[in-house]
Protein backbone atom coordinates (compact mmCIF):
# COMPACT_ATOMS: atom_id res chain seq x y z
CA UNK A 1 0.00 0.00 0.00
CA UNK A 2 1.34 3.28 -0.41
CA UNK A 3 1.73 5.83 2.36
CA UNK A 4 1.17 9.68 2.95
CA UNK A 5 -2.59 9.71 2.42
CA UNK A 6 -3.15 11.43 5.68
CA UNK A 7 -1.91 14.36 4.93
CA UNK A 8 -4.80 17.08 5.37
CA UNK A 9 -3.61 18.65 1.81
CA UNK A 10 -3.43 17.19 -1.26
CA UNK A 11 0.21 16.33 -2.51
CA UNK A 12 -0.67 16.35 -6.08
CA UNK A 13 2.63 14.82 -7.11
CA UNK A 14 1.75 11.77 -5.26
CA UNK A 15 -1.77 11.88 -6.66
CA UNK A 16 -0.86 11.69 -10.22
CA UNK A 17 1.09 8.64 -9.13
CA UNK A 18 -1.73 6.94 -7.79
CA UNK A 19 -3.36 7.85 -10.80
CA UNK A 20 -0.58 6.31 -13.14
CA UNK A 21 -0.37 3.39 -11.16
CA UNK A 22 -4.63 2.67 -11.48
CA UNK A 23 -4.68 3.07 -14.63
CA UNK A 24 -1.84 0.61 -15.14
CA UNK A 25 -4.37 -2.06 -13.21
CA UNK A 26 -2.96 -1.52 -9.69
CA UNK A 27 -6.23 -1.81 -7.53
CA UNK A 28 -4.24 -0.97 -4.15
CA UNK A 29 -3.38 2.82 -5.97
CA UNK A 30 -7.13 3.10 -6.89
CA UNK A 31 -7.75 2.16 -3.02
CA UNK A 32 -5.36 4.64 -1.71
CA UNK A 33 -6.95 7.55 -4.09
CA UNK A 34 -10.25 6.56 -3.14
CA UNK A 35 -8.76 7.34 0.51
CA UNK A 36 -6.82 10.54 -0.57
CA UNK A 37 -9.44 12.42 -1.88
CA UNK A 38 -12.95 10.87 -0.71
CA UNK A 39 -13.05 13.41 2.60
CA UNK A 40 -12.99 15.96 0.38
CA UNK A 41 -15.31 14.80 -2.51
CA UNK A 42 -17.69 13.80 0.51
CA UNK A 43 -17.81 17.61 2.69
CA UNK A 44 -18.88 18.96 -1.04
CA UNK A 45 -21.38 16.50 -1.77
CA UNK A 46 -22.93 17.11 2.00
CA UNK A 47 -22.94 21.04 1.17
CA UNK A 48 -24.83 20.28 -1.62
CA UNK A 49 -27.32 18.10 -1.49
CA UNK A 50 -27.89 18.92 2.78
CA UNK A 51 -28.16 14.93 3.19
CA UNK A 52 -25.80 12.71 4.56
CA UNK A 53 -26.80 9.33 3.07
CA UNK A 54 -28.02 10.87 -0.43
CA UNK A 55 -23.97 12.31 -0.22
CA UNK A 56 -22.76 8.72 0.19
CA UNK A 57 -24.48 7.82 -2.42
CA UNK A 58 -23.65 10.31 -4.85
CA UNK A 59 -20.09 9.40 -4.22
CA UNK A 60 -20.33 5.56 -4.54
CA UNK A 61 -21.54 6.61 -8.14
CA UNK A 62 -18.55 9.73 -8.59
CA UNK A 63 -16.14 6.80 -7.99
CA UNK A 64 -17.95 3.97 -9.79
CA UNK A 65 -17.41 6.13 -12.78
CA UNK A 66 -14.03 7.45 -11.84
CA UNK A 67 -12.67 4.05 -12.25
CA UNK A 68 -14.43 3.63 -15.33
CA UNK A 69 -13.18 6.48 -17.12
CA UNK A 70 -10.16 6.92 -15.41
CA UNK A 71 -8.18 5.80 -18.49
CA UNK A 72 -9.41 8.52 -20.94
CA UNK A 73 -7.54 10.57 -18.24
CA UNK A 74 -4.38 12.18 -20.13
CA UNK A 75 -2.84 14.32 -17.96
CA UNK A 76 -2.30 12.56 -13.98
CA UNK A 77 -2.22 16.40 -12.59
CA UNK A 78 -5.36 16.79 -13.71
CA UNK A 79 -7.13 14.44 -11.46
CA UNK A 80 -8.27 16.38 -8.65
CA UNK A 81 -10.14 19.22 -11.42
CA UNK A 82 -11.75 15.90 -13.16
CA UNK A 83 -12.89 14.74 -10.00
CA UNK A 84 -14.38 17.91 -9.05
CA UNK A 85 -16.01 17.89 -12.16
CA UNK A 86 -17.62 14.69 -12.00
CA UNK A 87 -18.67 14.68 -8.35
CA UNK A 88 -20.44 18.32 -8.85
CA UNK A 89 -22.12 17.15 -12.47
CA UNK A 90 -23.76 13.99 -10.08
CA UNK A 91 -24.96 16.59 -7.43
CA UNK A 92 -26.33 18.68 -9.81
CA UNK A 93 -28.01 16.64 -11.52
CA UNK A 94 -29.45 14.80 -8.43
CA UNK A 95 -30.27 18.54 -7.03
CA UNK A 96 -32.01 19.56 -10.28
CA UNK A 97 -34.36 16.44 -9.91
CA UNK A 98 -34.91 16.79 -6.23
CA UNK A 99 -36.19 20.69 -7.48
CA UNK A 100 -37.72 19.50 -10.14
CA UNK A 101 -40.32 17.51 -7.72
CA UNK A 102 -40.34 20.11 -5.31
CA UNK A 103 -41.01 23.08 -7.82
CA UNK A 104 -43.97 20.41 -9.41
CA UNK A 105 -46.03 20.47 -5.99
CA UNK A 106 -45.24 24.24 -5.13
CA UNK A 107 -47.05 25.35 -8.51
CA UNK A 108 -50.08 22.50 -7.79
CA UNK A 109 -50.72 23.88 -4.73
CA UNK A 110 -49.93 27.51 -5.06
CA UNK A 111 -50.88 28.72 -8.51
CA UNK A 112 -49.02 31.48 -8.29
CA UNK A 113 -47.26 33.35 -11.02
CA UNK A 114 -44.48 35.97 -11.66
CA UNK A 115 -43.24 38.19 -14.59
CA UNK A 116 -39.92 37.94 -13.45
CA UNK A 117 -39.13 41.80 -13.20
CA UNK A 118 -37.27 41.88 -9.86
CA UNK A 119 -33.67 43.29 -9.83
CA UNK A 120 -30.91 40.99 -11.05
CA UNK A 121 -29.18 41.45 -7.61
CA UNK A 122 -31.97 40.56 -5.57
CA UNK A 123 -32.82 37.46 -7.43
CA UNK A 124 -29.49 36.38 -7.25
CA UNK A 125 -29.48 36.86 -3.36
CA UNK A 126 -31.39 33.74 -3.33
CA UNK A 127 -33.16 33.08 -6.28
CA UNK A 128 -35.27 30.05 -5.36
CA UNK A 129 -36.96 31.99 -2.78
CA UNK A 130 -38.62 34.72 -5.33
CA UNK A 131 -41.68 33.93 -6.68
CA UNK A 132 -40.95 33.04 -10.14
CA UNK A 133 -43.23 31.41 -13.33
CA UNK A 134 -41.96 28.16 -14.10
CA UNK A 135 -40.64 29.25 -17.62
CA UNK A 136 -38.52 32.35 -15.99
CA UNK A 137 -37.15 30.01 -13.79
CA UNK A 138 -36.12 27.49 -16.53
CA UNK A 139 -34.50 29.98 -18.57
CA UNK A 140 -32.71 31.56 -15.52
CA UNK A 141 -30.95 28.22 -15.17
CA UNK A 142 -30.83 27.59 -18.70
CA UNK A 143 -28.82 30.77 -19.08
CA UNK A 144 -26.44 30.26 -16.04
CA UNK A 145 -25.57 26.40 -17.61
CA UNK A 146 -24.84 28.30 -20.73
CA UNK A 147 -22.11 29.85 -18.48
CA UNK A 148 -18.79 28.15 -18.71
CA UNK A 149 -18.28 26.02 -16.42
CA UNK A 150 -16.42 27.66 -14.03
CA UNK A 151 -19.03 30.70 -13.43
CA UNK A 152 -21.87 28.33 -13.40
CA UNK A 153 -20.57 25.71 -10.68
CA UNK A 154 -19.91 28.92 -8.82
CA UNK A 155 -23.33 30.87 -8.86
CA UNK A 156 -25.21 27.36 -8.54
CA UNK A 157 -23.02 26.25 -5.48
CA UNK A 158 -23.43 29.93 -4.11
CA UNK A 159 -26.99 31.13 -4.94
CA UNK A 160 -28.76 27.87 -5.15
CA UNK A 161 -26.91 25.81 -2.90
CA UNK A 162 -26.18 28.99 -0.04
CA UNK A 163 -22.53 27.44 0.47
CA UNK A 164 -20.37 29.93 1.55
CA UNK A 165 -17.78 31.64 -0.08
CA UNK A 166 -15.42 29.32 2.15
CA UNK A 167 -16.99 26.35 1.24
CA UNK A 168 -16.63 26.63 -2.09
CA UNK A 169 -13.29 27.12 -2.26
CA UNK A 170 -12.42 24.37 -0.28
CA UNK A 171 -14.67 21.91 -2.38
CA UNK A 172 -13.24 23.33 -5.52
CA UNK A 173 -9.82 23.60 -4.30
CA UNK A 174 -9.45 27.32 -5.23
CA UNK A 175 -8.57 30.69 -3.29
CA UNK A 176 -10.84 32.35 -2.26
CA UNK A 177 -10.50 35.21 -4.31
CA UNK A 178 -10.75 32.99 -6.84
CA UNK A 179 -14.13 31.95 -6.49
CA UNK A 180 -15.09 36.06 -5.54
CA UNK A 181 -13.50 36.69 -8.73
CA UNK A 182 -15.93 33.86 -10.53
CA UNK A 183 -18.55 35.02 -8.84
CA UNK A 184 -18.30 38.87 -10.14
CA UNK A 185 -17.24 37.47 -13.42
CA UNK A 186 -20.36 35.08 -13.82
CA UNK A 187 -23.01 37.07 -12.25
CA UNK A 188 -21.95 39.83 -14.96
CA UNK A 189 -22.07 37.71 -18.07
CA UNK A 190 -25.05 36.33 -16.92
CA UNK A 191 -26.51 39.55 -16.36
CA UNK A 192 -25.43 40.98 -19.88
CA UNK A 193 -26.79 37.54 -21.59
CA UNK A 194 -30.40 37.87 -19.87
CA UNK A 195 -30.33 42.04 -20.89
CA UNK A 196 -29.78 40.96 -24.40
CA UNK A 197 -32.18 37.79 -24.45
CA UNK A 198 -35.24 39.30 -26.48
CA UNK A 199 -38.31 38.57 -24.95
CA UNK A 200 -36.76 36.76 -22.61
CA UNK A 201 -36.25 37.73 -18.74
CA UNK A 202 -36.48 41.28 -17.74
CA UNK A 203 -34.13 42.77 -15.12
CA UNK A 204 -34.86 46.60 -13.44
Amino acid sequence: MYKGVRRMELDYDYIAKLVRKTQEGNSDAFAELYTATYQSQYRFAYQYVKDPYLAQDILQEVYILVLKNLDTLKNPRLFVSWLHQITFRICFDTWQKRKRQEQELDYISSGQTSDFSESFSDIMTNPEKHILNKDAKARLMQAIQSLPPQYSQAIIMRYYNNMSIEDIAVAMDYSRSTVKRRLRKGRKLLENMLHEEKGGICFE
